[in-house]
């Protein structure tokens, strides 16, 4: 009976594990819809994607790094790094000991980049293993002196079924293997920020199109035989979230322009005085109530934003909708950058492959917890993270996944299970007695009298 429970709680613990054919040489291919926000999941039709998760894994939603901006979010996806580790802590940076200038345009000195090693340049080191990239941020950028073996320098204006064709061209058939490749387009954030996440209409046309391209991937996978060989990873860097023309902070209102200079703008403004910081702070800590002021040091510790030189003296950090201007600007009806907390900032995480589990749905993990998952499948020792493997190791098929309340249920399982064991062979037991009244009464050779009544 113990052998039996013991079987039981072995093949609960294995059934939490998963089946694993896992390959001896892995690839992984991190794709990334731009502005993809969570709940875009629950909200429109996306067949193509619901039958890609249903046949492997689903992250609902993936608390990113503040500012949930375009650039910080994806180098910290490659590295596991928060921004102030990694340094990209904005999409438009200012370096007051070079005098150096980053923004989206901008962006291929490597002096912004070295800061951090990303997954790509720790893969191209392997022996006999090389790295492929269509279009994502920093892959076009010499960074310690490495590109990937493959890379397209950044165009917006190239059509998604022509990275799509180098990036499987590069998976498929190149020497030495390409394992790790990534894929970028910049939808639906552009679209997002265009009509505004809450647009049904526009919103629904733009993301039927993300998903026939998912379609179209998954096709494409299946007609060159990498379908079931390939670990595919379809994540983003932000969410999106409604702004409004009533809803704009007016800086102009607040203080005169030559007292600072602005790095960037919003809804997570860098401030760069010009006179004294106090003086600065202090008329913008009145400006709007709508929005947060803080000095460098006193920035929350929950948003890993104080350490770093990139960071300015004073930042701003909007209210979820509101849009922080120096007067009258062009509105996006959609925008990102805002709070890390807040759910409309966060993207979802849905991943396909012999690495990962069927059918697996989980809450919530953090975008620093995707790099140490990425480096466990590919094998690679992961550099100094934020990460936590512990975090992502329940969507992967090699790793016993089992947490308390399971844990709880087992064990409550087994008693029960023990229970009713012992009580069907007490039972047994007692109706084998039942039947045979007499027994252990014995006749003896010598008995010249036996009791027979």
């Amino acid at each position: 009976m113990k052998l039996l429970v013991i079987l039981l709680f072995l093949g609960l613990l294995t059934g939490c594990s998963g089946n694993s054919n896992y390959s001896l040489t892995p690839q992984l291919l991190l794709v990334s819809f731009d502005g993809f926000r969570a709940d875009y999941l629950k909200n429109y039709d996306l067949p193509h994607l619901q039958n890609f998760i249903k046949e492997g894994v689903l992250v609902e939603h993936i608390t990113n790094v503040f500012i949930t901006k375009t650039f910080p979010n994806h180098y910290s996806i490659v590295t596991g790094l928060y921004e102030e580790s990694h340094g990209i802590v904005a999409n438009t940076m200012y370096d007051d000991i070079t005098k150096k200038h980053f923004s989206e345009s901008d962006d291929k000195d490597s002096f912004w980049w070295n800061g951090a090693v990303p997954i790509w340049v720790t893969n191209q080191l392997q022996e006999n293993r090389s790295s492929a990239a269509a279009m994502w941020p920093g892959t076009d950028v010499l960074i310690h002196n490495i590109t990937p073996s493959y890379f397209m320098n950044y165009s917006s204006s190239v059509p998604f079924e022509e990275r799509l064709n180098n990036v499987t061209t590069w998976l498929s058939s190149s020497n030495p293997p390409v394992t790790f490749a990534t894929l970028y387009w910049e939808e639906p954030d552009a679209s997002g920020h265009t009509y505004g996440p809450e647009d049904k209409e526009n919103m629904s046309r733009v993301l039927k199109e993300i998903d026939d391209l998912i379609g179209d991937l998954v096709q494409k996978l299946k007609v060159l035989g990498m379908w079931e060989n390939l670990n595919v990873i379809i994540t983003s860097d932000h969410g999106m979230t409604q702004c409004s023309e009533n809803r704009v902070i007016h800086l102009d209102s607040c203080i005169d322009r030559s007292n600072y200079s602005i790095i960037d703008l919003t809804p997570v403004a860098a401030i760069l005085p010009k006179t004294n910081i106090t003086e600065v702070y202090d008329k913008l800590k009145h400006c709007n109530h709508h929005m947060n002021v803080y000095l460098k040091e006193d920035i929350p510790n929950r948003f890993y934003y104080r350490h770093n030189d990139r960071i300015q003296p004073i930042i701003l950090v909007a209210d979820e909708g509101w849009t922080i201007a120096l007067n009258k600007s062009s509105l996006k009806l959609g925008d990102h950058g805002y709070d890390n907390s807040l759910p409309s900032m966060h993207p979802f995480l849905a991943a396909h492959g012999p690495a990962f589990r069927r059918g697996y749905r989980q809450s919530t993990i953090n975008t620093v917890d995707i790099y140490p998952m990425m480096c466990h499948i590919l094998g690679l020792k992961p550099q100094p993270n934020n990460g936590t493997f512990s975090h992502a190791k329940c969507l992967l098929v090699d790793q016993w996944c089992i947490n308390l309340p399971e844990v709880i249920g087992i064990v409550i399982s087994a008693l029960l299970l023990l229970t009713i064991l012992t009580g069907l062979i007490i039972c047994m037991q007692s109706r084998a007695s039942a039947s045979r009244p007499f027994s252990r009464l014995q006749l003896q050779e010598d008995d010249d009298d036996p009791l027979i009544g």
